[in-house]
């Protein structure tokens, strides 16, 4: 790939991941450093990316993987640092999307990867298979217990499934999308 491929590119590709990665980690700052930092990564490699079959994938795959070190390192500092409270942050995003990401940090981490790529990157499940490496039947499992669990979060009711069966934020059983089952209610 050529300077000027590598920037179109950049330039294309670039705001696209940063809002992938940030609905991921919940944070616009850290999701736009280490989309910069995959990218960074990629010039370095960008004469070998004629060759790789999805690169905006691999940039994506880097940022995902700098992100969730980002997070370990900063749990680790929080574990230090734990005896002085934290500064509040300014308001900014709206009810909905607070209410959406709190849901789905509650989801383990694999499930809730699924479901990012899947909803909101709009890969098919085939794709995020092969972004994650797992089997496709392993991330319709995901995707199903995801949206049951981000379900049952949305709605608020943690126990029983009383909600909107999550026909909400992510489609839910409306969608079409591969792996979605019927519910009994």
């Amino acid at each position: 790939m050529t300077e000027d491929e590598f920037d179109a590119f950049y330039a294309s590709a670039f705001p696209r991941v940063v809002g992938q990665v940030y609905a991921f980690t919940g944070d616009h700052g850290q999701a736009q450093d280490v989309v910069q930092e995959a990218f960074v990564r990629a010039w370095d490699r960008r004469r070998d990316f004629a060759a790789v079959h999805a690169p905006e994938a691999w940039v994506r795959t880097v940022a995902m993987r700098l992100a969730v070190s980002h997070w370990r390192r900063a749990r680790r500092w929080l574990e230090l640092v734990r005896r002085e409270p934290l500064p509040e942050h300014a308001a900014g995003p709206g009810p909905e999307h607070v209410t959406l990401v709190a849901a789905l940090r509650k989801l383990p981490e694999a499930q809730r990867l699924a479901i990012v790529l899947h909803h909101l990157c709009d890969l098919s499940v085939e794709q995020v298979a092969s972004e994650t490496g797992a089997p496709t039947g392993t991330v319709k499992a995901r995707l199903s217990r995801g949206r049951a669990a981000l379900a049952k979060h949305l709605s608020g009711d943690d126990g029983v499934d009383g909600g909107n069966g999550g026909d909400g934020v992510l489609g839910g059983t409306s969608s079409g999308k591969e792996g979605d089952r019927d519910r009994v209610r």
